[in-house]
This record gives C-alpha cells, sequence and structure tokens, in this order.
C-alpha cells in the first residue's frame, strides 16, 4: 500500500510522477528510489509547486529553458540545477497523461512496441511507460543539452568570480639582492 501524502517537493531520490485516476481526480503516484507515494495533486501541480520550493517559479524556469535551448514544446524543466534535479515531460505537461521523469535516474531504455518503453533507473528497477521510444529519447537529449548550457553557465560564473576576487600577488618590500 502506497503511504498518500498532503505535501510534496521534488527531491534528488524522486525518479518520476505519473497521474493516476483516484476517483473522478487526477492524482499523482510518486516513484522515489526506495519509496511510493500517492499525491492528491497532479504531476503538474507537484513540478509547479518544487520550482517554486526552490525559489524559481515554473513559468520562469520555462521561459530560460526556451531561451538556453531553443525549444518551445515539451520542454525540460530545470527544478534544482545545482542538484542535478531536471525533469522531463513525455507529452505536453497540460495533458493529463504527462509523466515526468528524472533525467539523472535513467540509466537506459529500451523500445518494448510503438508506444511501449521500459526504462531502467539507477537503482535497476524498471518501469513499462506508455510513450514511444523516440518520445524518450528525444527528451533525454533535449534535458542533457538544457543540463549541459546550465551547468557550463553556473560553472562560468564561477571562474569569473574567482577572476575578479582571485587573491593578489604580494611583492616583497625590499630587493633580494639585499640579502648576501
Amino acid at each position: 500500500m502506497k503511504k498518500q501524502i498532503e505535501e510534496y517537493e521534488i527531491n534528488s531520490c524522486t525518479m518520476f510522477l505519473a497521474p493516476m485516476e483516484y476517483g473522478s481526480k487526477v492524482y499523482t503516484k510518486i516513484i522515489e528510489v526506495d519509496d511510493e507515494f500517492i499525491s492528491p495533486f497532479k504531476p503538474l501541480d507537484i513540478i509547479k509547486k518544487s520550482c517554486d520550493y526552490f525559489g524559481v517559479d515554473y513559468e520562469s524556469r520555462k521561459k530560460g529553458t526556451r531561451q538556453l535551448i531553443g525549444y518551445s514544446r515539451k520542454i525540460p524543466i530545470a527544478i534544482e540545477p545545482a542538484n542535478h534535479i531536471f525533469f522531463f515531460p513525455t507529452t505536453s505537461p497540460s495533458r493529463p497523461e504527462c509523466i515526468w521523469i528524472s533525467h539523472e535516474h535513467v540509466e537506459n531504455y529500451r523500445r518494448l512496441g510503438p508506444h511501449q518503453t521500459q526504462v531502467t533507473f539507477q537503482n535497476k528497477q524498471t518501469h513499462l511507460f506508455s510513450v514511444s521510444f523516440g518520445t524518450i529519447e528525444g527528451q533525454m537529449l533535449r534535458t542533457a543539452l538544457l543540463k549541459t548550457k546550465l551547468l557550463q553557465r553556473i560553472e562560468g560564473n564561477k571562474k569569473m568570480t574567482y577572476l575578479f576576487n582571485a587573491p593578489k600577488p604580494i611583492k616583497a618590500s625590499e630587493h633580494s639582492h639585499d640579502y648576501k
């Protein structure tokens, strides 16, 4: 039996969020490395709330992603780049069947049918998704591009900060020839 929870923020253990029908509502099945939960919120609501939790709203994350990688549909979201928390949608995020998968946790994936892809996660769990292999592959590549560009910028800023704040060389007040 999965634990039902009210509050949930995506974290480094979150592998994916899948919609599930619960009566007439759409809930979310949350799969973590060592746990599973059910939330009364839709997957997109959890994505948005998690972006807010880490200090940048979802719309700003979407806009930033579009500027960095040039895509505007089914775009991955950097929920918390410093901890490598990047998620991608399997279809348009506004569609009720959209699943959000953590890029960091995917080890590999393989086609099982025209719209069946088996994803193996880092913890060796496998899950079957009703999504084409091409969609998963494209989303993995897009997310890798976003991750690379964003982390390059973060690293670039660290170097710039270092250059501007680097320790200055110390000069001796005497000349070395004074010592015999």
